[in-house]
């Protein structure tokens, strides 16, 4: 007990260990009888690594993740420490226990075991592996002293001795009748046990009333989950948030989550609120802000849509800066929910949002500006579910109709439930605006008392206004500053990239995520250069979305094992994997690296039409898959730093990978990652 007290003093933050620069509690468990104390915490590490790999990596603090589970009753503390960080490319496992000597109470024994694999690091993979064990070496070196440190701290307050836990009393439960069964008291202790079922303070807390069977979905799609997530798990209540969206079915809601987590992973939204500045015509003319909170603790937003320039803003801007900004307001949106639990003592999931329509003229109609607000809301709808609480739609004029017209296909059905909408002045009067927001935090330009620093908007200047070239530059893309391309593979219509090589025994690499479907993945070379790049014609699957390229390198007159050949067996990779491997060239020339549709990608878990579909008045085939990838050429003299590593995971791809590194033969690696 002093030594688990003394270990908690180290949080949030240690001054004994520099490279721990802060920590956050994101769960906390206690189970029923008090026995046993879980805590899991987000923690942030400034690892002393050369600031180019630093820059590379574009990272200045690593994550990780900690679970201490203190066992009161065995005496014992386990720690348990993976990495959240380039989880996809290093793979950190590190446990520890503290535990009572069992011949000396007054003994405590220590236990540390640690893991580093090392799959792909932008070739510098030795440099990581050098760094980890320098880091890890100090780690044991200072954690004796760390503890005692604690320990005398404790003593200088006085606290010398924690007493030992003691169960609490608990009387066998007395038949109060015939029908009552003798393992009612033993059924009652089960049920409380934090693996079969949440505790009942958490519940109410933090996500509110849940029947029996959805917090059994909730437990089951968590564990899947932790079994087979390699990023950052979400927390309780945006899994809920999903369940919710798909009336609590498990294969639905895995579906949507799961598409969801990948577009957070490709896209980095968990970094968006540090790394997004709003630009300054978006401070000035953009009309909406946070303003208070509803009557139920909400958080809400305000947006006044007739007095923006929707037109002025995207002919500034462009789609992408536009959806990054109503992404950055759902992220703060989500943060503000979790405060205001704290602050009212009850989950609060979602918010509210007051849109003001005085001003909506047929300039709002104009074609691109609908264009983008619909791509805005199919984003939003497939990544925050459940998110929207109520929405307030006041002043509401004559064209209205038309715009809800186009908009309200892209809405679920159950977002739309939570839509009033008033005409004129209906929401001063009974029913109105005082029923859902006290009277105090009402808008003064709605006639209320507060208030609202949301900007009045206007014209954006023409002079702000993008060039021709600017936005032929951006090629109407949406998230493209990311080292990955994403691609759309259609059946008969595989997606290929070729790499020229120059010198024999370079290194190919690559790291690709299957977003969408089912792929195979096959490495050909060819003597010759393949033909020019050829785009899948728009007429044949359908328009796809933007970022998303198809691209067919082989001619269809070329003959397997002539004009080029396969120098690896095809992969076949499952929807949501990750795979990252490597290839040691043969032969100077050609390599060709094919994606091809391989089966049905799964179905839609949603009936909503997509954006495209309504534009272009075009059907986007079923038969589409989706992949981002990222590939990389390396000498080989620069590759042998991961190859151990790389090639002690079974590979399904290569029968080769059991070679060595010096071999003549080509070789390959590969690890997929579920």
């Amino acid at each position: 007990q002093n030594n688990y007290s003394a270990y908690e003093r180290r949080f949030p933050t240690c001054h004994l260990i520099p490279m721990f620069v802060g920590s956050e509690v994101v769960n906390e468990e206690v189970s029923e009888d008090g026995s046993v104390h879980r805590v899991e915490r987000r923690c942030a590490l400034d690892v002393d690594a050369p600031r180019l790999l630093k820059r590379i990596a574009g990272v200045d603090h690593v994550y990780f993740n900690q679970k201490n589970t203190l066992n009161k009753r065995e005496r014992t503390l386990h720690i348990e420490s993976r990495n959240e960080s380039f989880s996809n490319r290093v793979v950190v496992h590190e446990t520890c226990c503290y535990s009572v000597h069992p011949e000396n109470e007054d003994w405590t024994c220590f236990e540390q075991t640690a893991s580093l694999d090392i799959k792909s690091f932008f070739g510098f993979e030795s440099t990581v592996e050098k760094i980890a064990m320098k880091q890890y070496a100090s780690s044991i070196n200072k954690g004796k002293e760390i503890i005692e440190y604690y320990l005398n701290e404790l003593e200088v307050e006085g606290i010398l001795h924690v007493p030992r836990w003691i169960p609490p009393s608990r009387s066998l439960p007395q038949p109060t009748s015939l029908s009552t069964s003798p393992t009612d008291g033993l059924t009652e202790i089960l049920a409380g046990t934090p693996e079969d079922k949440l505790d009942a303070d958490y519940i109410k807390r933090y996500l509110g009333d849940l029947t029996p069977l959805q917090e059994s979905c909730l437990i089951r799609l968590r564990k899947w989950l932790q079994e087979t997530h390699k990023g950052k798990i979400p927390k309780d209540e945006h899994i809920l948030r999903f369940l919710r969206a798909r009336d609590f079915n498990m294969d639905k809601a895995r579906e949507i989550l799961c598409q969801s987590l990948t577009w957070r992973k490709q896209h980095q939204v968990d970094y968006l609120l540090e790394t997004w500045n709003s630009p300054q015509v978006l401070q000035d003319f953009y009309t909406g802000g946070w303003h208070h909170h509803d009557r139920d603790g909400r958080p809400l937003y305000i947006l006044r849509l007739g007095q923006m320039d929707t037109k002025g803003l995207v002919r500034a801007l462009g789609e992408e800066s536009l959806l990054r900004h109503v992404l950055s307001i759902n992220e703060e949106g989500l943060r503000r929910c979790e405060e205001n639990t704290k602050v009212f003592g009850r989950p609060i999931s979602c918010w509210t949002c007051l849109v003001d329509l005085e001003g909506l003229n047929m300039r709002h109609l104009w074609r691109p500006g609908v264009k983008a607000l619909l791509r805005i809301i199919e984003v939003v709808e497939a990544n925050y579910p459940e998110t929207l609480g109520r929405l307030l739609i006041l002043r509401a004029p004559r064209v209205f109709p038309v715009l809800w017209t186009l908009v309200s296909p892209f809405i679920d059905e159950n977002t739309r439930k939570k839509f009033l909408i008033y005409a004129g002045n209906d929401y001063q009067g009974p029913g109105g605006l005082v029923d859902y927001i006290d009277k105090e935090i009402i808008p003064d330009f709605l006639g209320g008392e507060s208030m609202c620093e949301v900007p009045e908007g206007g014209l954006v200047p023409k002079s702000m206004y993008r060039t021709p070239e600017e936005v032929e530059s951006e090629d109407v893309r949406l998230w493209t500053e990311t080292i990955y391309q994403s691609s759309s593979i259609f059946k008969g219509a595989p997606h290929e990239l070729v790499i020229e090589i120059i010198d024999a025994a370079s290194v190919i690499t690559w790291d690709f995520d299957v977003c969408k479907g089912d792929i195979i993945f096959n490495i050909y070379h060819s003597k010759r250069a393949p033909q020019p790049p050829r785009k899948d014609p728009l007429g044949a699957h359908g328009i796809t979305s933007p970022g998303l390229n198809n691209v067919q390198l082989i001619d269809k007159s070329w003959t397997l094992g002539q004009d080029y050949s396969m120098v690896e067996s095809p992969l076949t990779c499952k929807e949501g994997e990750s795979v990252q491997g490597s290839h040691i060239t043969r032969w100077p020339g050609f390599y060709i690296l094919q994606w091809k549709f391989h089966s049905m990608p799964a179905c839609s878990a949603t009936n909503l039409p997509r954006v495209d579909d309504v534009l272009a008045t075009l059907q986007v085939s079923s038969h589409k898959c989706k992949v981002m990838y990222y590939t990389e050429v390396l000498g080989s003299e620069d590759f042998r730093g991961s190859m151990t590593s790389l090639e002690s995971s079974h590979s399904g791809f290569s029968q080769l990978s059991a070679a060595t590194v010096s071999s003549n033969h080509s070789q390959s690696s590969s690890m997929i990652s579920r």
